[in-house]
């Protein structure tokens, strides 16, 4: 039976897989050895030049690697110097990163530096909180353009501009109000050890909605989804659904998402 042959017979799912695989270990060989040619990449991986450059191919339509021509010291031979391919800045963020380490232990540092206890989370939660002014200026360009029954909407768009993958619907269930729900959230790792994080999120929810909010989810609570309640109608009188007012709790008890 010929290579073809047995490429035609394989499961579309587990030639798709094969080829991830592959693809992968490209990937690899350039984070693990620098900047690669297609000859260097086949003997590394034992495949042939073709199928590198059909990988690669895939690689650069997904931004993950550029190509760019080899440097040349000393002499240069005939012909135009063979191409190395580099990762990107997407393509090493796909690779396994220490922000998340990087963030906690900073956070930690912040805590015990401000005493530990009670001062330690206070210090942490100041933090938290100046680490949203940028964002909340932001957002609240793009929901004071819109109008006061399409804000949370509005909000949900700036969100997803920002990498949460936000959206926003019609609460279920009998009390009148809305969900924005966040399908991904950049920090969740760190959140999952301090909540300050996502109480921070919730005031300033608040604040640009007009109105308490409650979390109902978290994603760093455990959750598939952040889904945070907006009452209908924005203002100082709107009252979430449940009696508990403090966001703080409002995180830490947040049950499986009802969406």
């Amino acid at each position: 039976m010929k290579y073809g042959e047995r490429l035609t017979e394989t499961p579309p799912g587990e030639l798709a897989t094969g080829e991830r695989s592959t693809r992968n270990r490209v990937a690899r060989s350039i984070l693990d050895h620098g900047p690669s040619t297609v000859a260097d990449l086949a003997q590394r991986l034992g495949l042939t030049q073709a199928a590198v450059r059909r990988h690669l191919d895939a690689l650069l339509a997904d931004d993950v690697v550029a190509a760019r021509e080899q440097r040349v010291y000393g002499a240069r031979t005939r012909g135009r110097p063979a191409k190395v391919f580099a990762l990107t800045d997407c393509g090493r963020d796909a690779f396994d990163q220490s922000y998340d380490a990087l963030a906690t232990e900073a956070l930690r540092w912040i805590a015990r530096a401000a005493g530990g206890g009670e001062q330690g989370e206070a210090a942490v939660a100041a933090f938290a909180r100046a680490r949203m002014d940028a964002p909340e200026q932001t957002y609240r360009e793009a929901v004071d353009a819109a109008d006061p029954a399409d804000r949370t909407e509005a909000l949900a768009r700036a969100l997803t501009a920002d990498g949460y993958a936000a959206t926003a619907k019609s609460a279920p269930g009998p009390h009148s109000g809305e969900q924005l729900c966040q399908h991904h959230c950049p920090v969740a790792h760190v959140a999952e050890q301090f909540p300050q994080l996502c109480e921070a999120e919730t005031e300033v929810f608040s604040r640009l909605l007009g109105t308490h909010v409650q979390r109902l989810a978290t994603i760093a609570h455990g959750d598939g989804v952040c889904t945070t309640f907006i009452p209908r109608g924005s203002g100082p009188g709107a009252h979430a659904p449940q009696t508990d007012t403090s966001a703080s709790t409002s995180v830490r008890t947040a049950g499986r998402n009802p969406a």
